[in-house]
């Protein structure tokens, strides 16, 4: 392919996936995408074959079925600081509830363009959902392997309110996500219920909720079957922006996680560059649980917010489906003052707008955890 068909093609695919809001899916749906596009293809150092796995670690896998075992609160709260992922099973959330959310996102994805097309950013008939696809593509210079439909839960007034525009979600997945949201409620309230307990925070207040869960979100993430994974990205090297993210993952797997080394633990080494990456594998009945930069910071470093990303595959598309617990965008989030009593530490973290933090993340392509710089001291 000469250099000028080579940059036809790309503005033509680009086109079509983006401005004429068809998506990744349907661009495969197409038969255009027999060899990767050039806006696909990763940079020698981000590819799967590129990356050191640790062949000897592995995340944590914690049984929470019993959550006042104080081994369990213990288990936690020390996955979260020395590896910033964990997996939990016997969690509570039943086995149906989790195939049936799977399968809703397969079951959109199945939808002709048309129908898909109805819900992408910036023509849904509710700002609580939309479709879009890579990450942020008017701002990265390499397109990732991925589309996704994101859920904005915000509750109404009253205890049993649907989520404000849920009326507007798709029929296909709407019902799904709420069973699965709701499902997983009581789950993220233990779990921050744990982690706030080892930093010593007793009261829980109103404001401390809102950065906490002030605007949780659930994503239906789409990676199509790939013709070239070995050079393609589903999600590139990142860590979420959340409090906490829990993600269920389908049985097909593509998630790595980077190792913390005991020398990155003060100061993470150029974040992102070098180092071992985790092969999340998936676990029948689990949950992937891990910490977002909002509650690194909330913990004054306490707790890690940890790289990670996802590949694609030539043999069959997957679905993830993640809950990103985050905070309000009005809210404040900065270290906790239960964090720093005592005053052997100072705080590494000022505090930022959460809504201004969030415009920080979109504005450019996933570049590790850079993001933090901009809440740092």
């Amino acid at each position: 392919m000469s250099p000028a068909t080579a940059v036809a093609a790309t503005s033509e695919v680009t086109d079509f996936v983006v401005h004429k809001a068809n998506g990744l899916k349907g661009l495969v749906d197409s038969g255009l995408a027999t060899t990767l596009p050039p806006q696909y293809i990763q940079p020698p150092t981000e590819r799967l074959e590129s990356i050191k796995i640790a062949t000897s670690a592995s995340i944590p896998i914690i049984d929470v079925s019993n959550w006042d075992d104080p081994s369990v609160l213990d288990s936690i709260s020390e996955a979260a600081s020395k590896w910033g992922f964990f997996q939990i099973v016997n969690h509570g959330i039943p086995s149906q509830v989790l195939s049936r959310v799977v399968d809703a996102a397969h079951a959109f994805y199945a939808q002709s363009n048309e129908e898909r097309r109805k819900y992408w950013k910036g023509s849904s008939l509710s700002d609580t959902v939309f479709y879009s696809t890579s990450f942020s593509p008017q701002a990265e210079q390499v397109l990732e392997w991925k589309d996704f439909l994101i859920f904005q839960y915000l509750k109404g007034d009253g205890e049993d309110d649907e989520p404000v525009g849920s009326e507007f979600w798709p029929l296909v997945c709407r019902d799904q996500v709420l069973d699965y949201v709701k499902s997983a409620e009581p789950v993220i309230k233990k779990l921050a219920e744990v982690l706030l307990k080892k930093l010593n925070v007793k009261d829980v207040n109103t404001e401390i909720q809102r950065c906490l869960s002030g605007s949780p979100r659930v994503a239906l993430n789409y990676y199509p079957k790939c013709p070239n994974p070995e050079l393609a990205a589903g999600v590139g090297r990142h860590s979420d922006i959340s409090t906490i993210t829990m993600l269920l993952q389908d049985d097909t797997g593509g998630l790595y996680v980077r190792e913390i080394k005991e020398e990155d633990e003060e100061e993470e080494e150029e974040e992102g560059e070098g180092g071992f990456w985790i092969p999340v594998p998936p676990v029948e009945g689990a949950i992937v649980v891990n910490v977002g930069d909002a509650m690194q910071i909330m913990s004054n470093g306490v707790y890690k917010s940890v790289e990670h990303r996802a590949f694609p595959n030539k043999t069959g598309s997957r679905v993830s489906v993640p809950i990103f617990v985050g905070p309000a965008g009005d809210a404040v989030i900065g270290v906790l003052p239960e964090v720093l009593e005592g005053g052997e530490k100072k705080a590494a973290y000022k505090s930022v707008l959460y809504s201004d933090y969030t415009a920080h993340f979109f504005s450019k392509g996933h570049d590790g955890k850079r993001t933090l710089d901009f809440a740092r001291i």
